[in-house]
This record gives structure tokens, sequence and C-alpha cells, in this order.
């Protein structure tokens, strides 16, 4: 039974989330604004730290497309126990697929920055992606629209 559960808001919790949260165009406006004010890159940083950043979030926006095309599947089942054995761990195994591309993503896009900018800047970056990510949690728990 706990497997069961788990297994449901391993798939269902993130779908609930995204219907909460605004179009990802003003989403990705703010994470630009913050971005910019809390690494305070200088031009030349800028001109290296941008392309490489979108660049990372095209990849990533195309897996999570991915990710998401495959989890309509099982959001169309009605009960996990309508699925095979087969087919839940076929879903459980995909969602770590997804992780590790993800993962693997990330650390690709590490290095690049780490080759083209000094690494107290890309530290700035990491922490800024974190920082973020609780601004934004901190604003729809607040009921605040960003």
């Amino acid at each position: 039974m706990k497997n069961l559960l788990f297994v449901a808001l391993m798939f269902l919790l993130p779908t609930t989330l995204l219907a909460q949260r605004p179009r990802g165009e003003e989403i990705e406006s703010l994470k630009i604004a913050f971005f910019t004010q809390k690494l305070d890159l200088s031009p030349e940083e800028a001109k290296v730290f941008w392309p490489i950043y979108n660049d990372m979030q095209a990849e990533l926006n195309t897996l999570h497309k991915e990710r998401m095309q495959k989890m309509i599947s099982f959001r169309k089942v009605d009960e996990i126990d309508n699925l095979t054995d087969a087919q839940v761990q076929n879903l459980i195994t995909s969602e770590f697929d997804f992780r590790q591309r993800e993962l693997n993503l990330n650390k690709k896009y590490y290095n690049k920055f780490k080759s083209s900018l000094p690494i107290k800047v890309v530290g700035k970056f990491y922490r800024a992606q974190e920082g973020f990510k609780r601004e934004l949690l901190n604003r729809y728990r607040g009921g605040q629209k960003p």
C-alpha cells in the first residue's frame, strides 16, 4: 500500500503543482531578472553566460516536455491496480532515467560555465537558482503573484 501511495504521489504531485503556477514565460522573465540582479555580471561575463544559460534551458525544456509526454499515459490510468507489474516498474524506472538525464545535462552545463566563467560567478549562479526556487515557492505559499 505504501508503494502504491509513493508511486501515485511521485507522478501526480508535479501535475498538481503545474496547474497552480503561472505560465512558463512569466517565470522565465522573473528568473532572468532575478539572475541579472544576483549575478551582477560584467558585460563580458554576460556575453558568455546568457548564451550558455539559454542553451541549457532549451535542453532542459526539451527533456521536461518529453517527461510530461511519458507521464500522460500514467495520468490516464484511473487506478494503478489496472496496470501490470511490468508497466508500473517501467513508469518508475522511466522516472529514474529522466532524473539521470537531467543530472547529466546539469553536469554538462556546469562544465561549460566553469570553463568559460570565473568559478565564483558559477557559484553565484547555482546559489541564485536555489534562491529563485525558494522565492517562487514563498510567493505562491503566501498567495502573492510574482
